[in-house]
């Protein structure tokens, strides 16, 4: 709605967004608010420019809220009630989506009884029907996802509005008075703030608790620890079968020598895991920092989960890391885990791994990446199509949710799993333009990879469904942020949204964005939801990040608070397996958003 006033035109929405301090406590410091009201006369837009770029920001939003909801996820408060009072409405706490249960034992032994539902793909998108003739009548449970036309409709518009003169205008004008604001706020009260923690007890940047949101298990651990466990392999298991040539069996002991290794002259100079310089702009090289001392063979032995010792070292890692996760206390993680859809039968094996190693960590929270290599797959005849990709990633998940006793491991796993991440080289661009036109999944024989947006729309359907088959209700929103560094229109919607972005300063420093470039600072300026992730343990990118970006130490404790309120690890997260089958959940996704294979890599 459009008011005039004594200060010009103004727009009484979600647009004017007023963030104001929490009352203060009774001997705290009271901190002055910088405020600045009349946004219009600051901005100097015209009538007629105003009123579209509302209209669009609102439309923008009401689409990322209602995504949210129908895939069960909760969408931030500020910007549901701004939302509602445009409409008239009353807003109540249900509109921001789910709550969250009690926390989950790790294996729990008492599972919920088998439905017997029948599980068909169809078109790219699972439907659930009672039994076998249900579905030769064609009469699937109700579990509605959105249609391709819609989803479409709404793409577009997004597309539209952010190559809008007027808003790309406004959104640009308006980041730069938020960063300028944030700048004077520091001015003013940096020395208050500080005084504060001063006072604070038993809390600072490392006693607060924090998340790694985006960190993959095959590099959960640092340099020294991988050589060190390498090491130790060797003295205990030296003459221990462990490694499968061609059919020919080899010791420990006979793979080093066949290498021209030994453990014992092994630095971490040698081992070469290490991104540097020489990975900047080379996402191949970075791959290959996964091969210790550049052997495919060591890799597959201590950082695969199948392999001939049935991936313990691997197993054995993890928990090392986790262990020391638990003994910091304050500190969590979400590794990342592989599930590639060239088989149905990856999911049984990485749930008896992590079942048969008891793969679990209280202070572990477990995350399914999907790399978008189909067209890998499809030039080697690994797959028929692309509906045989999305077939093997989503129906054994499906048939563990209705089924989980005939499924038991994989129904235990997946109570440990809060979401599924895209990911790839996203400097890699596909010829192929998603519209309603394009092939069905079924039909998506050609060897070419479909669009990243082609990707999302049917992984979001999918766990849509999945989604309101479980009726989750610990759901987070985790979204990534992929390239908005030279987009006003969607850095200022992610700012209005509230949308969680993970950002790897470190990570970017080695592929694709030096520090002096990275865009964490401005983005925390302008009032963005930012957080901290990293390929490598946490505690070298809080401390190098702390002195590189945030000199202040008062943003850099606001970014680790901020990795437990959209990481998949809320306070009390998961509900007992006991329950009846609407009442147990499992993922989160990424409807509007992208995400890489390291957070957040800004160009």
């Amino acid at each position: 709605r459009i008011t005039e006033s004594q200060n010009g035109w103004c727009w009484q929405g979600p647009v004017e967004v007023v963030w104001s301090n929490p009352p203060a406590q009774a001997g705290s410091p009271r901190v002055p608010a910088v405020g600045l009201h009349s946004t219009t006369a600051l901005l100097q837009v015209t009538v007629e420019d105003f009123e579209v770029v509302c209209k669009g920001l609102y439309r923008a939003l009401r689409i990322r809220e209602k995504y949210m909801q129908q895939s069960l996820q909760r969408f931030p408060r500020t910007p549901s009630q701004y939302l509602r009072a445009i409409e008239g409405e009353v807003w109540r706490a249900s509109d921001t989506g789910p709550g969250t249960f009690k926390h989950l034992e790790g294996f729990p032994l008492c599972l919920a009884e088998d439905l017997g539902y029948h599980v068909q793909m169809k078109d790219g998108v699972v439907y659930i029907y009672g039994d076998k003739a249900a579905a030769d009548r064609n009469e699937p449970k109700d579990l509605p996802y959105p249609s391709l036309e819609r989803f479409m409709d709404d793409m577009n518009f997004l597309l539209a509005l952010i190559a809008q003169g007027p808003v790309k205008t406004y959104a640009h004008r308006r980041l730069k008075f938020l960063s300028s604001k944030f700048q004077v706020h520091e001015m003013l009260n940096e020395m208050e703030e500080i005084k504060e923690l001063k006072n604070n007890p038993h809390r600072d940047f490392y006693n607060c608790r924090k998340v790694d949101t985006h960190i993959h298990a095959a590099a959960c651990m640092n340099q020294k620890h991988l050589l060190r466990f390498i090491k130790k392999s060797y003295c205990l298991d030296a003459d221990r079968v462990v490694y499968d040539a061609k059919g020919k069996q080899l010791t420990l002991k006979q793979l080093f020598q066949q290498l021209n290794l030994h453990p014992y002259d092994l630095t971490v100079d040698s081992l070469d895991v290490h991104a540097g310089r020489q990975t900047f702009q080379r996402f191949d090289k970075f791959n290959d920092k996964y091969n210790p001392v550049g052997a495919s063979e060591l890799r597959d032995l201590y950082l695969k989960t199948e392999n001939a010792i049935g991936g313990e070292y691997f197993a054995t890692i993890i928990k090392e890391v986790g262990s020391d996760l638990e003994d910091a206390k304050y500190q969590h993680a979400e590794p990342r885990l592989s599930i590639y859809g060239r088989s149905a039968e990856e999911w049984p094996k990485l749930a008896s791994w992590f079942s048969e190693h008891r793969v679990y960590s209280s202070n572990m929270k477990w995350m399914i990446q999907v790399p978008r290599i189909y067209d890998v797959f499809r030039s080697k005849n690994f797959l028929p199509h692309f509906g045989k990709m999305l077939e093997n990633i989503f129906v054994p998940v499906f048939e563990a949710t209705v089924n989980p006793r005939a499924h038991k491991e994989l129904s235990v796993f997946l109570r440990h799993i809060t979401g599924f991440d895209s990911v790839d080289d996203e400097s890699k661009h596909s010829g192929h333009m998603f519209s309603t036109k394009s092939p069905k999944p079924e039909q998506w024989t050609s060897e070419k990879n479909p669009s990243y947006t082609y990707y999302v729309y049917y992984m979001y359907a999918n766990i849509l469904v999945l989604n309101n088959l479980r009726r989750s209700g610990t759901l987070l929103a985790t979204q990534t942020l992929l390239g908005r560094k030279r987009s006003p229109v969607l850095q200022y919607l992610y700012f209005l949204a509230q949308i969680p972005i993970a950002m790897s300063p470190l990570s970017n420093n080695s592929l694709f964005l030096e520090y002096a470039k990275n865009p964490l600072p401005d983005f925390h300026q302008k009032g963005l939801m930012v957080s901290l992730s990293t390929d490598d343990p946490m505690q070298f990118h809080y401390t190098k990040v702390q002195c590189e970006l945030m000199p202040s130490c008062c943003p850099s404790l606001g970014l680790g608070l901020r990795g437990p309120r959209f990481s998949g690890k809320p306070a009390d997260a998961g509900p007992p397996l006991g329950q009846p089958l609407e009442q147990r959940g499992l993922c989160r996704q990424k409807p509007l958003a992208a995400n890489t294979a390291c957070g957040c890599r800004s160009r």
